[in-house]
Formats: structure tokens, C-alpha cells, sequence
């Protein structure tokens, strides 16, 4: 999955799991924490190449 699918699949998932009224931008910024506590969880133990995915779904989240 590109980092492009990635971020529109996490905006998407909150999107359609939360309450009538919840935004885009909204989505948008759970996704971004989402990413963040992935990226942030595993600094030690993630590859390098995760890391760079992760960093690129975060671009492609704020994009959105």
C-alpha cells in the first residue's frame, strides 16, 4: 500500500467510526496522532524504511 492509500484508508476508517458532525480536518488530525504513536512506539525498533513510510503517510495526511 503507497503512503498515499495509507493515509486516505486511516482518514477514511475515522471518518465513517465516528459521530455525525465529525469533519474531514477532524479525521485528518487522528490520523496524524495515529502515525505519530506509531512512530513514536517503535523509534528504537522500527526499520529505517517504516520510519520513512510512516513520515510519507504523515505528508500525505496533511495533503489530504
Amino acid at each position: 500500500m503507497t503512503p498515499k492509500e495509507k493515509a486516505e484508508e486511516l482518514v477514511q476508517k475515522y471518518m465513517m467510526n465516528t459521530p455525525v458532525g465529525f469533519h474531514i480536518e477532524d479525521a485528518k488530525e487522528c490520523a496524524l496522532i495515529t502515525v505519530d504513536e506509531i512512530l513514536e512506539s517503535f523509534i528504537i525498533t522500527i526499520p529505517k524504511h517504516q520510519t520513512e513510510y510512516w513520515q510519507q503517510v504523515k505528508q500525505e495526511i496533511i495533503n489530504l
